[in-house]
């Protein structure tokens, strides 16, 4: 009996049965290809799939010649078919083959048929393959039967995705959305790490696709958008977003697209097709990315991520699901794969099984990196549209050594990794033979190793990695992943707990440096046009001594008996340091007055992050009791580089000469002075430029925990004052034949040190 499926709503009711009925793959595959020919009216309905080798295989069809079926095969951009995959665009004819895209496949029995509409099988915007419909009648296919075959390709995208499919064809065949990707990228933290993709901020997985009712879909999909709107709305009215600027445009911009007509139209004319709503919100999604991301225009391009955003608020709406991580469903070592993310949102994930970090955007001072540096997570950057080839749970390897990510490995790419994680375990364990082995050069120079830190779950790597002390605690992190204000107790409560567990081990307080990148959710912020110059860090603390205040008591408090050193981020004038110390005078006199014990010695030191300080050296080395340089800070404002921007962040060296003088000149000064000149930025942890910075006559340098080994291991074996004199040398000559990592990198390779 024939089944009467004639119209777009019918057809899915069918196809909602065929998907629910246990056939096997191949079965249901060519029921639904059958269905979709009697429901247009076409003689001839095939389905061609992607596959990792980027040819398009007959999978399935009701009309051409059945023995073509996973034999007949087309490149991307060749045929008909391959013109639809390359675009993702339809192509509706009523005579195909005076295309010139054209291509006969005899094995089909397919010349006799003219009338030609064929849709791309998308998924988040990707190619998965080609629906095709045919008649031999010089017919134009209907704006809703091209609507109709788009909603039934959403289908075959789900067969496709859900890996049924996989195994149709010949043996050694997968499809494109299963194959193996190996991408290079920007190591950021040294490392290698095996385990699950969790995608920060995932994409929503739709599960229902069809709807039960039509209105009730459409007044689902209109609640859900007026809620989304409603907040974009309020967001926008709200005091936290400046009332003119680049950021208010964009916000604008992102309204307009939640506002848009267009898009809520489209949208309702797929719930009439017969989708549900968020099968609906899913499908206009991935025809606007598969449209946007062949536009060339790159301002154009960079409004896709909104869109996306959108469509994933409405979908998360519509369903009722969050953004826990925790809500993955991942089990197992897993590795975040982000466009981007902050610090704190690091720290929600679960530390013990997390194996590494892939962000299509990040520099190497990217708080986030720092944040999991300090967590010994290897860590790449500026992988463009990884985040769009992952899926949640597919197996991926990260080597921070050589920059590459491989997604979806073969097995014996995880095995050669394997061996590989068991070669770094038996490094790591000759580096923790050199714990207690004293840090001193081989011409007998001794240099202060020491670890940056900012969470309690650094502290047992100060025994572990043999560090000498803390050079540099960022006490920002205990704010920027608190949901409130901390209270002065439970300041006073963290850092007690730090010298504590320091024990006899110095830590050096950074006072709170927050303000531009480093955005607290419960603090009203303001819109900069340049955050890094801006209100931020010792600025905003003077300005705001309701927060530097409590901060200073609690870290006397905690203090109470013992040696407390403090330092202050980002100063410019030397009189900021004397406001602050004036600060600190009342403090103690206070506290004295109503009986607390004080530290026994409080040591009052500044960073060195705004060239402005070059100028005032002798003044800055009188009032300090130390400087620590900043490296970070200090290098984007000498190099004008913003080390949050991917595009320049690794234009210049900070082993270049002209940073490398300015350091040297700070060191100078210094040792006139008698001052002592400390260096905690992210260039002291890795063993080339730890070289440049002895080499220069630093000899107190703090790095991340797990540079400590390395670092180590090429003191031990260098000859500073050898180095020394080349390095000045090299400074000193007007010349730029040999670059000065080219200089280091030759006398490591020549003195057998290891880098």
């Amino acid at each position: 009996m024939r089944l009467d499926i004639k119209g777009p709503s019918a057809l899915l009711r069918r196809l909602r049965s065929v998907m629910a009925e246990p056939l096997e793959p191949q079965t249901r595959l060519d029921t639904i290809v059958r269905d979709i020919a009697a429901s247009v009216d076409a003689e001839v309905c095939s389905a061609y799939i992607l596959r990792a080798d980027g040819l398009l295989e007959l999978y399935a069809t009701q009309g051409l010649k059945p023995e073509s079926v996973h034999v007949s095969v087309l490149r991307v951009g060749q045929g008909l078919v391959g013109t639809i995959a390359a675009s993702a665009r339809p192509l509706n004819l009523s005579e195909a083959q005076k295309h010139p895209a054209f291509a006969y496949l005899p094995e089909t029995g397919e010349e006799i048929y003219n009338a030609f509409l064929g849709v791309p099988i998308l998924r988040a915007g990707r190619v998965l393959g080609v629906l095709v419909v045919q008649n031999k009648t010089n017919r134009v296919y209907t704006e809703a039967e091209v609507e109709a075959l788009e909603t039934t390709a959403m289908v075959l995208a789900e067969l496709i995705a859900t890996g049924e499919l996989e195994g149709l064809s010949s043996k050694d065949v997968t499809l494109d959305l299963s194959r193996p990707l190996q991408l290079n990228g920007i190591p950021l933290s040294d490392g290698i790490g095996l385990g699950y993709v969790i995608l920060h901020q995932p994409r929503v997985v739709v599960t229902n696709l069809f709807n039960e009712t039509v209105d009730d879909e459409l007044q689902r999909l209109r609640d859900a958008l007026l809620k989304v709107q409603v907040s974009i709305d309020v967001l926008f009215k709200s005091g936290s977003v400046a009332s003119e600027g680049e950021h208010r445009d964009v916000l604008e911009a992102y309204r307009m697209f939640a506002h848009d007509r267009g898009w809520n139209r489209r949208m309702e004319e797929a719930i009439r097709a017969g989708l549900s709503a968020e099968a609906a919100v899913e499908k206009v999604q991935s025809d606007n990315r598969a449209r946007m991301m062949r536009i060339p225009d790159p301002y154009l391009r960079e409004r896709l991520n909104d869109f996306d955003d959108l469509a994933n608020r409405l979908l998360r709406e519509l369903m009722g699901t969050s953004l826990d991580p925790k809500d993955a469903g991942i089990e197992g070592d897993h590795i975040i794969v982000a466009r981007s993310m902050g610090a704190a949102e690091l720290l929600d994930y679960n530390s013990d099984r997390l194996r590494g970090l892939v962000l299509e955007e990040a520099a190497p001072t990217s708080h986030v990196v720092i944040v999991a540096r300090a967590l010994g997570i290897p860590v790449i950057g500026q992988l463009s549209d990884i985040v769009d080839n992952a899926e949640n749970g597919n197996a991926i390897i990260v080597d921070s050594d050589e920059g590459i990510v491989s997604l979806r490995p073969p097995l014996d790419v995880e095995a050669a990794y394997a061996g590989k994680i068991k070669f770094r375990a038996g490094r790591q364990a000759q580096y923790a033979k050199l714990r207690d082995k004293p840090s001193i050069s081989k011409d007998g120079v001794p240099v202060s190793l020491n670890m940056n830190a900012g969470l309690l779950m650094d502290l047992p790597q100060l025994e572990q990695s043999g560090a000498e002390g803390i050079g540099l605690y960022r006490t920002e992190l205990q704010f920027m992943v608190s949901s409130s204000l901390p209270r002065p107790g439970e300041q006073e409560e963290l850092y007690r707990k730090v010298l504590d567990d320091a024990g006899d081990h110095p830590v050096t307080f950074r006072t709170l440096d927050i303000g531009g990148d480093k955005v607290l959710p419960y603090l009203k912020t303001i819109h900069e046009e340049n955050p890094a110059l801006g209100w931020r860090a010792i600025r905003l603390s003077l300005d705001r001594p309701a927060l530097l205040r409590p901060q200073v008591r609690a870290l006397l408090k905690a203090a109470a008996g013992r040696r407390l050193r403090m330092m202050l981020p980002l100063v410019s004038e030397v009189s900021e340091l004397e406001q602050v110390k004036g600060l600190i005078k009342r403090e103690v006199e206070m506290q004295t007055r109503f009986g607390h014990e004080m530290p026994t010695c409080l040591e009052l030191g500044c960073m060195l992050e705004v060239p402005s300080l070059l100028y005032q050296l002798d003044e800055l080395m009188a009032a300090a009791d130390f400087v620590s340089v900043g490296s970070n800070d200090l290098f984007q404002f000498i190099m004008a580089s913003d080390r949050g921007n991917p595009r320049v962040a690794g234009r210049f060296s900070p082993m270049s000469k002209p940073f490398l003088r300015v350091l040297k000149s700070i060191l100078d000064k210094g040792i006139q002075t008698g001052t002592p000149v400390h260096l905690c930025g992210e260039i002291a942890g890795r063993p080339l430029s730890a070289m440049a910075l002895l080499g220069l006559g630093f000899r107190s340098i703090s790095m991340s925990s797990a540079a400590i080994g390395p670092v180590k291991a090429m003191l031990l074996e260098l000859d500073i004052g050898e180095l020394e004199n080349a390095l000045h040398s090299a400074l000193a000559a007007t010349s730029d034949d040999t670059t000065i990592m080219e200089l280091l990198t030759d006398f490591a390779d020549r003195h057998g040190i290891p880098y």
